[in-house]
């Protein structure tokens, strides 16, 4: 019986840990570093041209399409921060 609370108490504090750690990991630096290296890798990502052609381009455009809505919402989002709009 003592054992089975023992691992009870363990498992709990490991998993209380965990998250602290998880928690104090989160600067807002490191996860906007992940974020735009993750971004990076999926605009860079290669499509096999052996594909049917209309998923390559539709790829490709809406590639094109996500990157420049989201520079258009980063940038309306500066400007209404900073009292342009």
């Amino acid at each position: 019986m003592s054992n089975e609370k023992d691992s009870d108490s363990q498992r709990e504090s490991r998993r209380i840990l965990d998250r602290v750690a998880r928690e104090a990991d989160s600067s807002g630096f490191a996860t906007l570093g992940s974020a735009v290296d993750a971004m990076r890798r999926q605009a860079n990502a290669k499509t096999p041209h052996d594909v049917d052609p209309i998923e390559y381009w539709g790829t490709k455009i809406g590639r094109g399409l996500g990157l420049v809505i989201t520079i258009a919402i980063i940038v309306w989002l500066v400007a209404y921060v900073l009292g342009g709009f």
